[in-house]
């Protein structure tokens, strides 16, 4: 690994090389490693080759892939599905958490990860697959951010979107690894970042076949089944993929143990930070939020040599809209 990386901070270019996707909306350092790493793992010639068999790149998604200000969107979107059905279900208000939210005193307060998760786990649970993504789908359809009024799965980041494309015309398969709901993720993933839906992995609930009406269906448990989050990423990985990744791009501690372990193998390996510095396009923030908390991988990246990507320096646009616009 240190090999690695005094190749690309030497500044080897290997003119063998010739992609075509190009990294348009990246700049600087950044831009630079990346593609001098990427030329030299598809090199037949050079030493740091890696076969298009074993080319694994792994993308967190919430502050990675898109944005997850101010609270992670699978939040919201649950946050909006209780008032919408709140309702139909008094005994919600027996979640701490759901009640303060339904007498609009949640902002006022700070909520550990199991009364995030228990408030989620009641929202999406106790119906099927399919109802569920139907409800996702509806939601995503109209719902708007607050600071751009873009809809959520509009907030994507271009220059990961060229990453991945990039990536992918050099024969890396690309996968999602995310603390999010996979079945979340999957009804709109596919269309905005090109990644097939067995290769998007992220947090389970638990499920169970059954027949009504003569109709199978997988239904969907209020019970947390898989946390794909932090330890649990390398594990999700290696039961998943089964190959441990080339690539690793995360932007929280989160995601630490995900990049020390796809970093730690023999050969070429490279592990990504996104460091969240823009505040006027997007939001600065790493060691002091309480979402996409930032600490932790920050310190060891300077011992990993992982590359820290700076949002405001690197990035030439954050976001593209539907109307194909960035900013």
């Amino acid at each position: 690994m240190r090999i690695i990386h005094k190749l690309l901070i030497g500044g080897i270019l290997l003119t063998s090389f010739n992609a075509l996707a190009t990294l348009e909306s990246w700049q600087g350092e950044s831009k630079r490693q990346i593609m001098d790493f990427v030329s030299s793992a598809v090199d037949p010639s050079n030493e740091l080759f890696v076969p298009v068999a074993e080319r694994i790149a792994v993308f967190d998604n919430d502050g990675t892939l898109w944005a997850e200000q101010p609270m992670y969107f699978q939040a919201i979107y649950a946050i909006d599905y209780i008032k919408k059905n709140a309702k139909d279900n008094p005994k919600w208000r027996d979640v701490p958490m759901i009640n303060d939210i339904l007498n609009g005193t949640a902002k006022d307060k700070q909520y550990d990860v199991k009364e995030i998760l228990q408030m989620v786990m009641l929202s999406h649970g106790g119906m099927n697959t399919d109802q569920f993504s139907s409800q996702v789908g509806a939601w995503l359809a109209t719902a708007k951010h607050p600071k751009t009024g873009l809809k959520y799965n509009e907030m994507i980041y271009q220059p990961m979107v060229e990453l991945l494309t990039y990536l992918r015309e050099n024969d890396f398969k690309t996968y999602i690894v995310s603390g999010g709901g996979v079945e979340f993720m999957r009804v709109w993933a596919s269309d905005v970042y090109g990644i097939p839906p067995e290769q998007i992995i992220g947090s389970t609930v638990k499920t169970e076949y059954v027949v009504n009406g003569g109709k199978p269906q997988i239904m969907r448990k209020p019970e947390m089944d898989f946390l794909d989050d932090k330890a649990g990423k390398p594990v999700n990985i290696n039961r998943i993929i089964g190959r441990k990744p080339v690539i690793a791009v995360g932007n929280s501690d989160g995601d630490r143990e995900m990049l020390e372990w796809s970093t730690s193998g023999e050969g070429a390996r490279l592990g990504i930070l996104i460091h969240h510095t823009d505040s006027e396009r997007e939001w600065a923030y790493d060691k002091d939020s309480h979402v996409g908390r930032l600490d932790q991988a920050l310190n060891q990246a300077k011992r990993e040599n992982w590359l820290v990507v700076d949002m405001k320096n690197d990035w030439l646009s954050v976001f593209k809209a539907a109307s194909g616009k960035t900013n």
